[in-house]
């Protein structure tokens, strides 16, 4: 019996005063608008949240648009190179790992297509020199495979001619045999038996010949033409970190001790990396 007191009027008045506040607060913020998600979107992101890659430094050749962009991530650059070569680094052959996953992807993307690499480095940027060095290390290895790639095919198609000429020697020795045969043994078993052996075996003779100049040259013009793509191609380093650190100095064992890395200052996207496929 507590509200048997309670004017009506009074009560009608509060629940008008309450509709008239929801309608402001509706007019305000229209029913359109999505909620948002952020505390405060204006603010700028904390220290521990991750920034995308994308955000992060990158240095070294601009990549165009349309490349098919190989991606690597390493923890250092030294893991990229075969660490029992003892040439000077921009020398250096590849690790085998990293040539076969590189050369694997490039396999996969249409023969027409630029390529680009992207080299993920999990440390900060180090010296301002280091995406030249590392682009030049890479041409120069694809390089060497090219080159190497032509002088095995000029090696075997030298190997293909001397077969030739050994085949067709054989196989005019065959018949020419065959046929003088023929005609001292005459409709004999005997000497069809002989006369048929000495053709096949000549014939059989010019298989290898005929392996090179049909089906062995192709794949290594293949391999020599994908070793130049990957020759030509731009290197771009992302670093997966901005703090500066003397991480870089495993990279650079030469380096002297005042030689000090930059600090990154380049904010904002920098690689425009496309998916694999």
């Amino acid at each position: 019996m507590a509200n048997a007191g309670r004017d009506p009027h009074s009560e009608a008045e509060g629940r008008n005063r309450e509709a008239a506040l929801d309608r402001t607060i509706e007019a305000s913020f229209p029913a359109s608008d999505p909620p948002s998600t952020i505390p405060n979107p204006d603010a700028a992101p904390l220290a521990d949240e991750k920034v995308p890659t994308s955000a992060r430094h990158a240095a070294g050749d601009p990549i165009p648009s349309g490349c098919q962009v190989i991606e690597v991530h390493v923890a250092e650059l030294n893991q990229l190179f075969n660490a029992i070569d003892p040439a000077p680094f921009r020398q250096r052959d590849l690790d085998p790992g990293a040539e076969e996953f590189i050369v694997g992807w490039a396999r996969e993307v249409p023969a027409d297509a630029p390529l680009a690499l992207v080299v993920r480095l999990d440390r900060p940027a180090g010296l301002p020199e280091e995406p030249a060095i590392l682009r030049d290390a890479i041409r120069e290895f694809f390089g060497q495979r090219a080159r190497a790639s032509r002088q095995r095919l000029r090696t075997l198609f030298r190997r293909g001619r001397i077969s030739l000429m050994i085949g067709i020697t054989f196989v005019a020795a065959s018949l020419l045999i065959g046929d003088i045969i023929g005609r001292l043994l005459g409709d004999r078993r005997i000497g069809a038996i002989l006369r048929e052996s000495l053709s096949i075996g000549g014939w059989v003779a010019m298989w290898r010949p005929m392996e090179v100049f049909l089906y062995d040259w192709w794949p290594i013009r293949a391999d020599a033409r994908l070793a130049d793509r990957l020759s030509g191609m731009p290197v771009r380093i992302a670093y997966e970190a901005d703090a500066n650190s003397d991480a870089w100095r495993s990279d650079w064992p030469v380096a002297p001790a005042s030689v000090k890395p930059p600090t990154p200052t380049v904010r904002g996207p920098q690689v425009a990396v496309s998916e694999r496929g």
